[in-house]
């Protein structure tokens, strides 16, 4: 009997084994699973190091979420090479398939742009939108741009007779080699157009949408964002190492806002801003070290010093710049501290002019320090240097005021006389003094100079 028990519940435990996981599954299927999720982040302006750091965040972002793709909205016309080169590979090793979007009408992904497009495992246009224009600008112009028929661009003829290239051109030619061989890998990587990529780093050439779908640049030429998920869903794209196939039709939309520290970069990442956070810290540290104990100037100056060489440390610098200008800074400082009369001064305020000029190495006009902004500190500092070299002159004609020096020639009134001798009172002391015989208490005396510690009066 226990025996006929024990087969029954042997039994019924492998049924219910069988049927339990048929029930999760149907359960399963008739649970539909929930919308697929879309992060749109919105780049706009030059590609800087806090675009790097935008994109970089709204990528972590869309890998923490599990999101079906992250969107990029793109309005640029161009930016550094550095950082363009941290987009891209932020952008290849995620793992979340990423969309690039040209947006809106007007806008275009110029130079740096054109790159980031190429890089994205979707790419889409707006209607009156257009890429491309991407040379790398180097010192001297744009490389790879043709000669005038019958003008050699070398710096001399060789032994054959054939223009030899001047350094400029060869380093002109090397970036614009790198960057076509940069821009091909992407083209291959995605399935686009490679040779129009090559042309537009060497001649500079754009496109606009509708072109640049038919041509193979692109895949989706989009009104807005749901007629491009809608476009993009179900289409096979590379996410990574692997091949996703996307999930976008009624995506659920969220925008991707920068964070606290990419908005800070973003405002003081500008080379001007940058450059006088630094100038006012310096000047502001040099106030302090001239009047201990102010305190106020001193950390406002340590604040906005470190807040700029934090954001010139994110740009592309050149050192001899760099070195130029603390050469100027050492220099006024010399000044303020130890009046040379303006030797110092004035020669401080050239290095740093210079220094300023040649601070950041980039032809990109946005990542250059304006003249308007080295001629106002310039401007300043020189007012500053006026001001110590006129406050020294007046103190040098200042009449002394302390010492054995500041009592000659003052006045004096005895107090006690007698044969030739007495105390006399000046400046709220008592001073022993020698000088005419008879001198009556009360009588006013002049200091002639003096003799040790006694004043010779007449």
């Amino acid at each position: 009997m226990n025996r006929d028990k024990r087969s029954l519940l042997f039994v019924l435990l492998a049924i219910c084994g069988a049927i339990l996981p048929m029930i999760g599954q149907a359960q399963e299927e008739a649970t539909p699973a929930g919308p697929p999720l879309a992060l749109i982040s919105t780049v706009k302006g030059t590609i800087g190091p806090a675009t790097s750091r935008q994109i970089g965040e709204a990528i972590a972002v869309a890998e923490e979420r599990n999101a079906d793709v992250l969107v990029l909205r793109i309005d640029t016309p161009g930016g550094l090479v550095t950082s363009t080169r941290d987009i891209v590979s932020d952008i290849l090793a995620s793992d979340v398939p990423v969309a690039g979007y040209v947006w809106p009408g007007g806008g275009h992904a110029a130079s740096a742009g054109t790159y980031i497009i190429y890089a994205t495992g979707i790419a889409a246009m707006a209607p009156g939108t257009n890429l491309g224009a991407a040379t790398p600008v180097s010192m001297g112009g744009m490389p790879g741009s043709p000669q005038q028929p019958g003008k050699s661009s070398g710096s001399g003829d060789g032994e054959d007779g054939k223009a030899v290239p001047s350094n400029e051109e060869a380093l002109s030619k090397k970036a614009t080699n790198d960057a076509v061989a940069l821009i091909r890998s992407l083209a291959e990587t995605h399935g686009r157009n490679a040779e129009w990529a090559e042309e537009a780093v060497r001649e500079g050439v754009s496109l606009g949408a509708k072109e640049a779908q038919g041509t193979g640049v692109i895949e989706i030429v989009a009104r807005d964002l749901d007629d491009l998920l809608a476009q993009m869903d179900g289409r096979e794209v590379v996410a990574g190492t692997s091949m996703k196939t996307l999930r976008t039709a009624d995506a659920r939309i969220e925008h991707v806002e920068p964070g606290f520290m990419t908005e800070l970069l973003a405002v003081i990442g500008n080379p001007n801003v940058a450059f006088l956070l630094m100038m006012i810290g310096v000047y502001g540290i040099i106030f302090e070290l001239s009047n201990p104990g102010s305190f106020g100037p001193g950390i406002l100056g340590a604040i906005c010093l470190l807040l700029g060489l934090y954001a010139l440390n994110q740009l592309p610098l050149d050192y001899a710049g760099v070195a130029l200008i603390v050469l100027g800074l050492v220099l006024m400082a010399v000044e303020a501290f130890t009046p040379t009369f303006g030797v110092a001064g004035f020669g401080g305020l050239v290095s740093f002019v210079f220094g300023a000029a040649m601070l950041i190495d980039s032809d990109n006009p946005e990542f250059q320090i304006s003249w308007v902004t080295i001629a106002g500190t310039a401007a300043a500092s020189a007012a500053l240097l006026i001001f110590l070299i006129g406050y020294t002159l007046r103190a040098m004609r200042r009449p002394v005021a302390t010492g054995a020096e500041e009592l000659e020639g003052a006045e004096a009134r005895v107090l006690e006389w007698a044969n030739g001798e007495g105390y006399v009172h000046i400046h709220g002391e008592r001073w022993r003094a020698r000088g005419p015989a008879e001198l009556a208490p009360q009588s006013t005396v002049r200091v002639e100079r003096m003799d040790g510690l006694t004043l010779v009066v007449s």
